[in-house]
C-alpha cells in the first residue's frame, strides 16, 4: 500500500512559479513510476508529467519547457516545479504513484492517487 500526500498548491500570479510536492509512504516508491496529473473545472483529469524510477522524465507538450518533474527517494518525495504560470494551468493538480517503473501518461497505469492539492493562477 502507497498514501500519497501533495502540498504547495496555492495563487499565484500569471508569470509566477511553484513548486508541488508529494511525501510518499511504503517502502516501494525508489521502484516505482511517479506522476503529475490536473484536473480543472468542467474538464476531464489530464496528463501532466511522469518520472520513471531511473528518472527519466516526459511532459504533456502543454507543459513542457515550463514544468520540471523529479524525485528525491531518500525522502520518499516528488516534485513538480512549475514556471511561467498561466491562467490555463489552474486546476487541481494530483500525485500518483504506477504500478510499473517507465514513464507512462497512461492514468490507468497509476495504482494510487494523493487527494489533490489547488493550484490557481490569476491573469
Amino acid at each position: 500500500q502507497v498514501q500519497l500526500a501533495e502540498s504547495g498548491g496555492g495563487l499565484v500570479q500569471a508569470g509566477g512559479s511553484l513548486r508541488l510536492s508529494c511525501a510518499a509512504s511504503g517502502r516501494t516508491f525508489s521502484n516505482k513510476a511517479m506522476g503529475w496529473f490536473r484536473q480543472a473545472p468542467g474538464k476531464e483529469r489530464e496528463f501532466v508529467a511522469s518520472i520513471s524510477s531511473g528518472g527519466s522524465t516526459y511532459y504533456a507538450h502543454s507543459v513542457k519547457g515550463r514544468f520540471t518533474i523529479s524525485r528525491d527517494n531518500t525522502k520518499n518525495t516528488v516534485y513538480l516545479q512549475m514556471n511561467s504560470l498561466k491562467p490555463e494551468d489552474t486546476a487541481v493538480y494530483y500525485c500518483a504513484a504506477a504500478g510499473i517503473m517507465f514513464v507512462t501518461a497512461n492514468s490507468g497505469r497509476y495504482d494510487y492517487w494523493g487527494q489533490g492539492t489547488q493550484v490557481t493562477v490569476s491573469s
